[in-house]
C-alpha cells in the first residue's frame, strides 16, 4: 500500500509511517518530493479541515494514490481563536528564516498586556485522507495549554518556544521530539486517522 503525504517536509514522513505501523498498517509513505510536478495547493479555506481536504483532494487526483494532508495552527482565546488558519503567515509574508520569528513576536506583542489567566490557547490540527475513489476521512487533534511571555527551548518550530501544554512546565520547544509527538495535536490527529485506515485494509 502506498500513501502520499501532501508535504515537502521530510520530517513528517517517518512520523506518519511510525504511527501507521503502530496501528498495524504496513504502508510506503511518500512525500511530494517523489512527485516533482505535483501542484502547490494554496490554503485558501477558512478552516483547518477545509485546507486539509483541499490539499488531500488535489494530491490524490494528481497521483492516483491515497493522499493524506494536514493543516494546523495556534488558536489563542484572548485573540478570539486567532492566528488560527493564518498561523503560518500571521505577521505577513517573510523569508523562510524570518517567518517563524516574526509570527511569534507579533503574537507576543498582541498579548503583551494580557495576564497569565487569560493566555489560554491550543494547537489544533485537522488531518484528511482522500482515496482515488472519492472516499474522504477527516480527523482532528488538539493540544491545550497557554502562551508564556518569553520564548524558551531550541526544539520544534513556529510557536513552540512560547507554548506550555497542560500538565507541563516546559514549552513544546523544550520537549524531545518523542515527548512532543506523544501529546501533540498532529500526533493525535494522525493516530485517529491511522485507526481509520487500519479499519479499511
Amino acid at each position: 500500500m502506498k500513501i502520499v503525504l501532501a508535504t515537502r517536509n521530510a520530517k513528517k514522513v517517518p512520523e506518519l509511517r511510525a504511527i501507521l505501523a503502530d496501528a498495524g498498517v504496513s504502508a510506503e509513505v511518500l512525500s511530494l518530493d517523489a512527485f516533482p510536478d505535483a501542484p502547490e495547493v494554496p490554503e485558501t479555506e477558512p478552516s483547518f479541515v477545509g485546507n486539509a481536504l483541499l490539499k488531500a483532494r488535489a494530491i490524490a487526483a494528481h497521483t492516483g494514490l491515497p493522499a493524506v494532508a494536514d493543516d494546523s495552527g495556534l488558536s489563542v482565546e484572548e485573540l478570539r481563536g486567532m492566528p488560527g488558519v493564518l498561523s503560518a503567515r500571521w505577521a505577513g509574508r517573510f523569508g523562510a528564516d524570518d517567518q517563524d520569528r516574526a509570527n511569534l513576536e507579533l503574537v507576543l506583542d498582541q498579548l503583551a498586556d494580557t495576564p497569565p489567566e487569560r493566555r489560554a490557547g491550543a494547537f489544533v490540527c485537522a488531518a484528511a485522507l482522500v482515496l482515488p475513489d472519492g472516499t474522504e476521512v477527516v480527523t482532528e487533534g488538539e493540544m491545550r495549554g497557554r502562551v508564556i511571555r518569553e520564548p524558551r527551548g531550541e526544539n520544534g518550530f513556529g510557536y513552540d518556544p512560547v507554548f506550555v501544554p497542560e500538565g507541563e512546565s516546559r514549552t513544546t520547544a523544550e520537549l524531545s521530539p518523542q515527548e512532543k509527538n506523544a501529546i501533540s495535536h498532529r500526533g493525535i490527529a494522525f493516530r485517529k486517522l491511522a485507526a481509520e485506515i487500519a479499519a479499511m485494509v
